[in-house]
């Protein structure tokens, strides 16, 4: 993966309303304490594919390569769980660029991750070891109207202020037991 050129200097990646986005900015200073629940029911399809219902959108498919015996027809949970890391560092890249003043012309976040699987979801090698991801590496492609500096800081500040990656590096509680 690689950031393609813009075609032109003007051209820019379609800009998040601003006017929006001061009005989310200003409900979240209003009430800092407010949470709210996201819900998605994964329901097995057949073999190892899956449909994920979220809000009122079409069926989420989560899948498995022919390697881990699925049916390859939709990223695996680990590789979807590296989708919206990286679709939530994009998120809020944006948002801070368009809340700061800066033009993107183009945005790309590349995701490696490794991942030790020989437990088999719990079937093979349960011999001690780390489970889930080791290491993610993220390389943003930023193309946009601000000096270097300033993009490193607006990258690193969305690292910081994203709720997936803050999923990713800290503790938290999961409660799973049966219905």
């Amino acid at each position: 993966m690689s950031a393609q050129p813009a075609t032109a200097l003007t051209s820019c990646l379609t800009p998040i309303d601003k006017d929006g986005l001061e009005g989310l900015i200003a409900r979240g200073r209003a009430d800092p304490a407010a949470i709210k629940t996201l819900k998605c029911r994964t329901v097995a399809e057949g073999r190892f594919r899956h449909l994920n219902m979220i809000r009122n959108l079409p069926p989420h498919v989560v899948d498995e390569p022919p390697a881990l015996l699925g049916d390859d027809t939709a990223p695996n949970p680990s590789e979807a769980a590296l989708a919206a890391l990286g679709s939530c560092l994009a998120v809020g890249i944006h948002a801070n660029a368009v809340a700061r003043g800066i033009t993107v012309r183009s945005l790309e976040v590349e995701l490696e991750a490794d991942i030790n699987i020989t437990a088999v979801w719990g079937t093979g090698d349960t011999s001690p070891k780390p489970v889930g991801f080791e290491a993610v590496r993220a390389k943003v492609h930023l193309d946009a109207d601000a000096p270097k500096e300033e993009l490193d800081a607006l990258i690193a500040h969305a690292a910081v202020w994203s709720p997936v990656a803050n999923t990713f590096t800290k503790p938290v509680a999961l409660d799973v037991k049966a219905a």
